[in-house]
């Protein structure tokens, strides 16, 4: 039997999504193919702000292109389809593609899907859960539904994004479970802290609890301010640190305000890169108590991996696939997003048993470890496109 070659193929990623765009979707794509490969892995993607020092030392070949929806057209994004599709032909022509791999189901999925067809190159989709839930429109998910199922691999991230797939008729053999990573150099225990207590006017000893992501409702953010409301007129000593910007913002702030924890309350908005494990490693847990709204759902949440990087356990919801990035119970508690006095008590339970945090943060740690590095996501992700009859 022939030994399986251990180099990748050249590959042509599609993804509206990389850094230096913000985001978790962003971060695993830029990590993922960076560890893939060189030169010969071709990454389509938007232009944006940053992007040319993003690219001068990417190990990858980045092609970036200016992507705009249009409110007069029909449909708003049919310019990205037709920019995505015609640079992708280009790329294909130009240089010696093996795969295609898109980063959403659409629009990059349905383009790949075509030019995985004119090329008669296989292509894989990743899928993150929340598009299958959300996107009810009758073409879109007519659209959406036809490419998973044509896709010769689909990466769920989570086990409850596999579930939602196999409800819209994909095939079990074509889904595999391959959560995003996290950069154990980047995020690790052992972090000076003294300074970022300072700059929030408390003391090392401070009990903190953290939230990071987009604010969102979903997220469960609110949940958490009304939690920690709670907490302190019961008499808990702890403070609330949240980094990341976005809609709800103005609603939090306000909330804050209402129950009279504004002073108790720190919006650090975009931290840097630097900064944000240093954070981690500031608090006492990190909470994301996420909840379904409207159909809108979690379909993983790397930032749970982060935390568990820097040794700290987490609270999240049991919506959406968390379940995946946090074990109940041994990593730490998933509690229902709906319930403020769930989440009090799983905060609670982490404030007054030194114990059952100290056990929680460890086997997080040990799993982000011996799980969750980039290198171990790439060789699973790039072992699908090398997939090859003379290697089974």
């Amino acid at each position: 039997m022939p030994n399986c070659p251990k180099k990748h193929h050249p590959l042509l990623v599609v993804t509206e999504l990389l850094l230096p765009t913000k985001g978790g979707t962003a971060v695993w794509f830029d990590k993922v193919y960076r560890h893939i490969g060189g030169k010969d892995i071709h990454i389509i993607t938007a232009s944006v702000p940053g992007d040319e020092d993003h690219d001068r030392t990417h190990p990858n070949s980045v092609h970036r292109i200016r992507l705009e929806r249009h409110w007069w057209l029909r449909p708003e994004s049919l310019v990205i389809y037709l920019k995505f599709l015609f640079k992708g032909l280009q790329v294909w022509l130009t240089q010696p593609i093996m795969a295609v791999h898109a980063g959403r189901v659409l629009p990059e999925g349905f383009v790949g899907w075509l030019i995985s067809r004119i090329a008669r190159k296989p292509l894989l989709v990743y899928a993150h859960g929340e598009e299958i839930t959300t996107w009810r429109q009758p073409a879109k998910f007519r659209l959406m539904r036809f490419t998973y199922r044509h896709a010769e691999h689909i990466i769920a991230n989570s086990d409850f994004t596999r579930d939602e797939l196999l409800k819209i008729g994909v095939d079990v053999k074509r889904i595999s479970l391959i959560s995003p990573g996290v950069d154990l150099d980047l995020f690790r225990p052992g972090l000076p802290t003294d300074d970022l207590f300072a700059s929030i006017g408390l003391c090392q000893r401070s009990r903190l609890i953290l939230s990071v992501g987009r604010l969102s409702r979903r997220k469960g953010f609110d949940q958490v301010l009304r939690a920690v409301s709670q907490l302190r007129s019961e008499g808990f000593d702890v403070e609330f640190a949240q980094i990341g910007i976005g809609g709800d913002e103005d609603y939090l702030r306000e909330l804050a305000m209402e129950l009279g924890i504004a002073s108790q309350v720190h919006f650090l908005g975009h931290v840097s890169t630097a900064d944000l494990p240093r954070w981690y490693n500031a608090c006492t847990f990190f909470a994301m108590p996420n909840r379904k709204i409207n159909q809108d759902v979690e379909g993983f949440g790397m930032v749970f991996l982060e935390a568990a990087a820097c040794h700290k356990a987490s609270i999240a919801g049991r919506s959406g696939g968390t379940g995946t990035a946090v074990i109940d119970g041994k990593t730490g508690l998933r509690v229902d997003g709906e319930s403020v006095s769930e989440i009090t008590d799983a905060m609670k339970r982490l404030l007054t048993d030194s114990q059952l945090l100290e056990t929680l943060s460890a086997n997080a740690y040990e799993r982000a470890v011996r799980e969750y590095s980039w290198s171990s996501v790439a060789q699973k992700t790039v072992s699908l496109s090398n997939d090859e009859p003379s290697c089974r």
